[in-house]
């Protein structure tokens, strides 16, 4: 076991996560459906670059994964779901668990936890019947 202390620790982390939801029979039609196989080493390289940013503090990341998951979630016919969201936090403290201790991969536990919870609700308040019954202030 070992700390996670550098941008290749993160990438290494990475890499290891990603391929397994690319071949988890839940995640991986998902994932592979919305990114070519073309395209994945320059994902997993925004993917480092997210966890990166999150876990030391360097501003490197650029994006909006907000908006990211709300297309792969209209593209789907808003059929994500929390179990969606509870596989990818499992395989995650999986990997991180196989490999790495301490208090950033702790860090790594909780922000995905996080963000797993605010990515659910912001994609789940996006789609059109959630929109539809909100009040004024409530979105």
């Amino acid at each position: 076991m070992k700390t996670i202390d550098t941008r290749t620790d993160v990438r290494d982390l990475v890499h290891a996560f990603y391929a397994k939801i690319r071949s988890d029979e839940t995640l991986g039609p998902i994932f592979n459906g919305q990114i070519p196989a073309e395209k994945w080493p320059d994902h997993l390289d925004k993917l480092t670059d997210f966890w990166e940013t999150n876990l030391f503090g360097i501003a490197r990341f650029k994006g909006n994964p907000t908006a990211k998951h709300q297309r792969v979630d209209a593209n789907y016919a808003y059929s994500i779901d929390q179990t969606h969201f509870g596989r990818w936090l499992q395989l995650w403290f999986e990997t991180i668990d196989e490999s790495y201790e301490g208090a950033l991969a702790t860090k790594a536990k909780q922000a995905a936890r996080k963000m797993a919870t605010g990515q659910f609700l912001a994609m789940w308040s996006n789609r059109p019947a959630n929109k539809q019954h909100a009040g004024p202030g409530l979105l």
